[in-house]
């Protein structure tokens, strides 16, 4: 069978779940991942052949696509900030947008190393990873700011099993983690109940992706969503959808350094809501941070 050949055959049955583009997208990413080939080999080589291990392979995947799994549960990783995170059902996949928290985090965190450092103080930064899911913004900062402690909670022993067993390099020949990095570290605990004892006891960043999506808002979802990503790290009752930013608001309260930051994910119609929530819980300062689509997707507070 020609790669060509399959290509098509699957983005026609990828159709009713996928606008065309998209439909398409997947299949060269599955045939990419799974053959190891360029992503475009179907057209500077129009006779590619597929062998019937690759066929059977191939198209085992595309009977899992066609049910609605997404893409990133096929395949066993998604990409994030230029990583490979492992993922399973058990926790989210990580989006795009997410990235932008910890472009901003990271900025953060250079201010208040730099005057630091202009002060002889040679204390790592601390950061607070609350809802940590895949482990991809826990291990985003541990990796990109070297010594940096981090520790990260979720009250999902599968989704902590997942973020603690990440294996992340950016290229096959690169080690899992780099010596000069510490590993992120993972805790068991339920956010809406009272801190654990950390360590480090106060930290200079703390980072949220929290539930934030409302069950009323489950109609204009996907199926590929709704019937395969965890519910528990997605949706809050409508009644009450700042449930999970109080307690991380009460969290940051005990546990946040003198001069300490946070920047929260959240729900892009809940924006001036959460941002007056911080403000009403004692900081001093707020501000809403835009997503790539100019939606309000993120509030910072100190």
């Amino acid at each position: 069978m020609l790669l060509r050949d399959f290509l098509k055959e699957g983005i026609s049955r990828l159709g009713s779940l996928y606008p065309p583009s998209e439909a398409r997208d997947i299949m060269l990413t599955l045939a990419e991942s799974r053959l190891g080939t360029g992503r475009y080999v179907y057209a500077t080589d129009p006779d590619y052949s597929l062998n019937e291990e690759s066929v059977n392979i191939l198209s085992h995947d595309l009977a899992r696509l066609e049910t609605g799994e997404p893409l990133q549960y096929v395949l066993g990783y998604a990409e994030f900030f230029g990583r490979r995170f492992k993922v399973t059902p058990d926790v989210l996949i990580p989006r795009p947008e997410t990235e932008i928290l910890c472009d901003e985090a990271l900025r953060l965190a250079s201010g208040i190393l730099s005057e630091r450092k202009a002060l002889g103080n040679s204390t790592p930064l601390r950061v607070l990873d609350l809802c940590t899911g895949s482990g991809c913004i826990a291990w985003t900062i541990a990796l990109e700011i070297p010594g940096a402690q981090v520790y990260a909670v979720d009250i999902s022993e599968k989704a902590l099993a997942v973020a603690s067993g990440q294996d992340i390099r950016q290229s096959e020949a690169e080690a899992p983690v780099p010596e000069r990095s510490r590993r992120p570290v993972f805790h068991q605990a339920d956010i809406l109940q009272d801190p654990p004892h950390f360590p480090c006891e106060t930290f200079d960043l703390i980072l949220s992706n929290p539930p934030y999506i409302m069950e009323s808002q489950k109609k204009d979802m996907r199926t590929n969503v709704l019937d395969y990503e965890p519910s528990i790290a997605l949706f809050v009752p409508d009644e009450d959808p700042l449930l999970f930013y109080r307690a991380v608001a009460r969290w940051a309260g005990s546990l946040m350094a003198p001069g300490g930051m946070g920047i929260v994910e959240i729900n892009e119609l809940l924006g001036p809501r959460i941002h007056d929530l911080f403000l009403d819980s004692g900081f001093e300062k707020a501000r809403i941070i835009k997503d790539f689509a100019a939606k309000d997707r993120f509030v910072f507070f100190s």
